[in-house]
């Protein structure tokens, strides 16, 4: 079977799906373009700015889709098959991904783009509130954790290809750190020449290219300038990047975040095309068995593993975050919403066929998969597509590589940044020393979860980002579930309509229901030895405790709505308590 025309068909899909579907859900929501949104009523040109959709999509796209879309179908597509995988991506990203973004984007932007938390205090309660800012920074502790460690991943070892050439992950590691030197020099031009973006972003985007050509030629391998072994070459890396974090979630946005967003954007785009371009002319077939079996060697079942497995690309809890934190704030016109949130989770899920695509190519007994690690797969994957138009694929796999460190660093800094706010909120720490302590235990924890020593049942090391993955994919789902059930009561307070159940609801249960009976399998498959110092069934235990109080608090809310007011008529938000 050819792989191109699953692709083309995949996004044929989508693109009906967006017009169809996101159409009706901006009927049902009834988007008014003539609504004046908070980027325009409460414009500073600091955090509330109108922007154009056509700029506002690469930002939020740039924002939403980091490293989770690549390493998610990629997992599932070795463990489970490339065909189960494929179905929730496209059934999962129309159906609720889109609608969760969609949703939570615009019920931001009826609050006077406050947060989706916010939201949740308003129509159910303080506690329902309180107990959401936990759940969120538990959620971005993990994310912080699983990316962080397969970042470091990628700055040790070699990569022999198939053709002899070596990619060292040294040599990663150089390009990376050019990477981020690039954008803080690109914002002090912007901020203080006359310079204009189109005219930087023509200088600044071949510097990338350089940077990644010439990390090869200069690598910068912790284990040969020390001595360490890989193992703790990458402990070092962890410790490093973790330290980015905290001086990128302190710095102004200007310098660093904005203008590697910018950079980042296009890396995505690159990424896409020379996957889609590569795809047209490769000629590459599926090689990959479309299912394997619903139970992997390690016990992992495909009901529910598979629905948290892939963490994004089908839906995500942390788009939320995004949507409702700062693109909301930016909104031209509430229409704008189908294009950005909606037609946004659509793109991610073409980034999330195009990582499948790197598994669906590979031959069942492929080298790759003897221990399959997600970034060196896709790396590979893309290396074959563009080399198909000619590149170098040493350079092709080096960019492959550079690409997914991009999208996991817009996810790292944002993450540290938000964990920042959500426990300066819960703390009331708001004055700078609260600023500099919420900062600095939003890294200290996933440090300490990073640098242990992890091992398998056989006693052997096992990569740190593998153990706490399903952890961060499971709290990333129920994050998702959290956030549908709080807009479902918001949209059933307003519109008190049927349809509410169908397009909410019937999300809401289905990704509570996987996500909570998934992490009930994380903690008794972790527990099943005895008590353990492994945190994960731990904070999986907290997780769940928190879930259930919070759906409680929303199903008292929401029978007492129906008891003093009947369907049809909208009522206001509870008082907080």
């Amino acid at each position: 079977m050819s792989l191109l025309s699953v692709v083309v068909v995949c996004a044929i899909i989508l693109l009906l799906a967006y017009r169809l579907y996101g159409g009706l859900l901006s009927r049902l929501l009834r988007l008014d373009p003539e609504a004046q949104t908070p980027a325009v009523e409460m414009r500073d040109d600091v955090d509330y700015v109108p922007i154009e959709p056509k700029f506002l999509i690469g930002q939020h796209l740039s924002a939403i889709a980091a490293a989770g879309p690549i390493v998610g179908p990629i997992l599932a597509g070795v463990m489970f098959g490339w065909l189960p995988a494929l179905l929730w991506i496209l059934l999962g990203a129309i159906f609720i991904g889109g609608v969760h973004d969609k949703l939570a984007l615009i019920a931001s932007v009826r609050h006077r783009a406050r947060s989706i938390a916010e939201v949740v205090r308003e129509y159910m309660s303080r506690r329902a509130y309180l107990l959401f800012l936990a759940f969120i920074w538990i959620a971005l502790i993990y994310v912080v954790v699983a990316f962080t460690d397969i970042t470091a991943s990628s700055f040790v070892g070699v990569q022999t290809l198939e053709n002899g050439q070596v990619v060292s992950g040294g040599g990663i590691a150089t390009s990376s750190l050019l990477y981020l030197l690039l954008p803080i020099l690109l914002g002090l031009l912007l901020r203080y020449t006359k310079i204009s973006l189109g005219m930087a972003t023509a200088i600044f985007l071949p510097l990338v290219g350089l940077a990644i050509w010439g990390g090869q030629k200069i690598p910068f391998d912790l284990s040969t300038l020390t001595g360490l072994s890989e193992l703790d070459a990458k402990k070092v890396w962890n410790v490093l990047i973790l330290g980015y974090c905290f001086v990128a979630a302190m710095i102004p946005m200007w310098l660093l975040l904005q203008p590697r967003g910018h950079l980042g954007g296009y890396f995505l785009l690159f990424a896409l095309v020379g996957g889609a371009l590569g795809l047209i002319f490769g000629g590459k077939t599926v090689e990959y068995p479309a299912f394997l079996n619903w139970t992997t060697a390690r016990g992992d079942t495909l009901f529910p593993m598979l629905f948290i497995t892939i963490a994004c690309g089908a839906c995500s809890g942390f788009h939320a975050l995004i949507a409702s934190g700062t693109t909301s704030k930016q909104l031209r016109r509430e229409t704008d919403a189908q294009p950005v949130a909606y037609g946004s989770m659509l793109l991610e899920a073409m980034v999330a066929i195009i990582s499948l695509a790197c598994v669906m190519m590979l031959a069942a007994g492929s080298p790759l998969l003897q221990k399959p690690q997600p970034n060196f797969i896709y790396a590979q994957g893309i290396g074959s597509f563009l080399a198909t138009l000619g590149i170098p694929v040493a350079f092709a796999v080096s960019f492959g590589l550079m690409a997914f460190t991009t999208f996991v660093y817009d996810t790292l800094d944002v993450c540290t940044r938000l964990g920042r706010y959500v426990l300066q909120e819960l703390m009331g720490w708001q004055d700078r020393k609260g600023k500099w302590a919420a900062t600095f235990i939003t890294a200290i924890v996933p440090l300490i979860l990073v640098t242990q020593t992890m091992t398998d049942a056989a006693g052997k090391p096992i990569p740190a980002w593998r153990v706490f993955w399903e952890l961060f994919g499971a709290s990333n789902q129920l994050l998702a579930a959290l956030t549908l059930l709080g807009v479902t009561v918001w949209l059933w307070k307003r519109e008190r309509k049927p349809w509410v159940w169908i397009v909410a609801g019937l999300p809401t249960l289905f990704m509570y229901s996987m996500s909570v009976w998934a992490l009930t399998k994380i903690i008794g498959r972790d527990l099943a030895g005895g008590v353990s110092l492994n945190p994960v069934p731990w904070v999986g235990m907290a997780l769940v405790a928190l879930a259930a109080v919070m759906l409680v608090e929303a199903v008292r809310i929401l029978l007492e709505t129906m008891r003093v007011s009947p369907p049809g008529e909208p009522v206001t938000a509870p008082t907080a308590s």
